[in-house]
């Protein structure tokens, strides 16, 4: 029930996020393109990553996946909430995060040790919560993990 929950609040939101809060440029990158970059490649991961997941390129949050493909954090509703708390470790602040941040932990508090852990990983790693990704997708993943310490 708690998941569905949040799914519910997480679908509400997203395209008003998306059109009044999230003031990025779309990448306008097509799924054909990802595949084609090299298989190293953050582009390549990416794709492989929507793909499994049945996921379509959402504008504006494409960010959002390439945090799931650098963390390697996967898609339930746990492992969304703990994505935000690595990115709140790693230095990201906005009104989202401490929504998802705030409700996640409420809902889950049987899951704190692990939210504490995903906070501890963003602390660790180089600040890259910021970093434009869509100038970036045809370096290798590992070595951008490797740059930003991300583990």
């Amino acid at each position: 029930m708690r998941e569905k929950a949040m799914e519910y609040l997480y679908e509400w939101s997203k395209k008003p996020y998306q059109k009044f809060i999230k003031r990025n440029c779309a990448w306008n990158v097509s799924m054909s393109k990802l595949k084609n970059y090299p298989k190293q490649s953050l582009g390549f991961h990416l794709s492989r990553f929507l793909t499994k997941h049945n996921f379509e390129i959402q504008p504006k949050l494409e960010n959002h996946d390439v945090f799931h493909v650098l963390t390697k954090t996967g898609i339930s509703v746990p492992e969304e909430i703990s994505m935000q708390y690595h990115l709140l470790g790693n230095g990201k602040r906005s009104a989202y995060l401490f929504t998802v941040i705030l409700l996640g932990t409420l809902l889950f508090p049987d899951y704190l040790f692990f939210f504490r852990k995903a906070y501890s990983k963003g602390r660790e790693a180089l600040l890259f919560h910021s970093l434009d990704f869509s100038k970036m997708l045809h370096l290798p993943l590992e070595r951008i993990k490797t740059t930003f310490l991300i583990k």
